[in-house]
C-alpha cells in the first residue's frame, strides 16, 4: 500500500522509482560481479584459472602462505600501509584542523592544492616520484614507498577529516584554550574525541589505498622491497598462477571489511 500510494502530493512513491531501484541493481552487479569471480576461482583444483571450477581445492591458498616470496611481499605491503596510514593521517588530519580553525580566504585554494593527487593520473605521479626520489636514493626503499603512498591517502584523510569538522563546533575548543588549556592540549582533549570516528575512518581509507596501490609500486619499490600488489601485477605478466586469485580473495575480504567499518564510523560520526 505505502509502495504505490503517496503519502503527500509531491512524495515520489518506491513504486514509481522501482525503475530506478533496477537500474542501480544493474550498475552494481556489472561492477561487482567481475570481481566477485575471483573468489571461486581462488578455489579452482586446476594449475589454471577456470570458471566455474572443475574441481574444489585450497591448494592455492596453501601456496600462498607456504611461499617465502610472497610472504616477504605481504610484510612490505603491510608495512608500507601502516606507515602510510599513520603519515597520511597525521598530515591530513592536521590540515584539515588548520584549514577549518584559521577560516583562510585562500582555504578553498589550498584544499583543491591538497587533493590534486586525486584528479592527476596514478602514472604522472609515479613518474614524478621516481625522478624526485632517484638522487634521494629513496627508491626501492620503505621509506620511499611510504612517502609517495601517503601522496594519494592524505587527499582523502583531508576530504574525511574535514567533513568530521562539519558536525563539529569549534566555540568549545576556544573554551577550553580560553580557561588556560593550550593550543594542542585543547585539541586533543577537546578537538580530537569528538572527530575520533572521522579520524579512525580517514585512517582505513589509507591503510587501504596504501595496501590496492600498484602504479608506483611498479615504479619505485622493486627487488626485496616489492610490494604484494607489484609482485602480482608481475606474476600476471609473465604467467597466470591461480595463486593470486587466492591472494584478491584474501585483498578483497579485507577491503571489504575495512570500507564496511569506515562506513559505519563515518554514520556514527553524523548528528543525530
Amino acid at each position: 500500500m505505502l509502495l504505490n500510494r503517496p503519502a503527500t502530493a509531491t512524495q515520489i512513491t518506491h513504486g514509481r522509482r522501482l525503475w530506478l531501484y533496477i537500474l542501480c541493481g544493474l550498475v552494481m552487479v556489472f561492477l561487482v560481479a567481475p570481481t566477485l569471480l575471483v573468489i571461486p576461482m581462488s578455489f579452482s583444483g586446476t594449475r589454471y584459472l577456470t570458471f566455474p571450477p572443475e574441481s574444489w581445492s585450497t591448494r592455492w591458498y596453501e601456496a600462498y602462505f607456504n611461499s617465502l616470496e610472497w610472504r616477504d611481499a605481504t610484510v612490505v605491503s603491510f608495512t608500507a600501509a601502516i606507515w602510510t596510514m599513520i603519515v597520511a593521517t597525521f598530515t591530513g588530519t592536521l590540515a584539515a584542523y588548520g584549514l577549518q580553525s584559521a577560516r583562510l580566504k585562500t582555504g578553498k585554494l589550498v584544499n583543491i592544492i591538497l587533493s590534486l593527487p586525486m584528479m592527476i593520473p596514478s602514472i604522472l605521479i609515479a613518474v614524478g616520484v621516481f625522478i624526485f626520489f632517484a638522487p634521494l636514493e629513496l627508491n626501492n626503499t620503505i621509506t620511499g614507498l611510504v612517502l609517495a603512498h601517503s601522496i594519494l591517502a592524505i587527499p582523502l584523510v583531508l576530504i574525511t577529516v574535514t567533513a568530521g569538522f562539519r558536525n563539529y563546533d569549534f566555540n568549545q575548543e576556544l573554551v577550553a584554550r580560553s580557561m588556560g588549556a593550550s593550543r594542542p592540549w585543547a585539541f586533543l582533549t577537546v578537538t580530537l574525541p569528538q572527530i575520533r570516528n572521522s579520524v579512525i575512518s580517514a585512517a582505513l581509507l589509507a591503510f587501504i589505498t596504501s595496501l590496492d596501490e600498484v602504479v608506483i609500486a611498479l615504479m619505485i619499490a622493486g627487488g626485496d622491497k616489492a610490494t604484494l600488489t607489484r609482485r602480482m601485477f608481475l606474476q600476471l605478466r609473465d604467467e597466470i598462477d591461480p595463486t593470486i586469485a587466492a591472494i584478491s580473495t584474501l585483498l578483497i575480504i579485507m577491503s571489504i571489511i575495512l570500507l564496511a567499518a569506515s562506513q559505519f564510523l563515518q554514520g556514527k560520526s553524523k548528528p543525530q
